[in-house]
């Protein structure tokens, strides 16, 4: 299973983007879906999750103290895509960012990044000031 993350780019402080996660191939609506990030010379740090809509968290999201109120994660099962919306993006938000998908839940919940079952390539998002 290959995960795809897209959508990332340049942009200036307070700006937006929009990182799109597929997976060709792979039903995403079963799992529920992490946004993690990583910069050189640190662990993956994660950002947000959703839970799966048929799970009985039942689309549930949660999301670190650092993006809290700036970035919104949806899915769309229909799509087979999961979205991150970032706005008002600051400098310390530059990284790689990397979706992941976790069948139980739990693991994404508490941004386990090694307890996730498949991940994909990750998508640069530098952030100017």
């Amino acid at each position: 299973v290959q995960l795809q993350a897209s959508g990332g780019g340049l942009v200036q402080a307070g700006g937006s983007l929009r990182l799109s996660c597929t997976a060709p191939g792979f039903t995403l609506g079963y799992y529920a879906i992490g946004w993690f990030r990583q910069v050189p010379g640190k662990e993956h740090e994660g950002v947000s999750c959703i839970q799966s809509s048929i799970s009985s968290s039942d689309g549930a999201t949660n999301y670190a103290d650092s993006v809290k109120g700036r970035f919104t994660i949806s899915r769309d099962d229909d799509e087979n895509t999961a979205y991150l919306q970032m706005d008002n993006l600051k400098p310390e938000d530059t990284a790689i960012y990397y979706c992941a998908t976790d069948s139980k839940g739990n693991n994404c919940r508490h941004f386990d990044w090694y307890g996730m079952d498949f991940w994909g390539k990750g998508t640069q998002v530098t952030v100017s000031s």
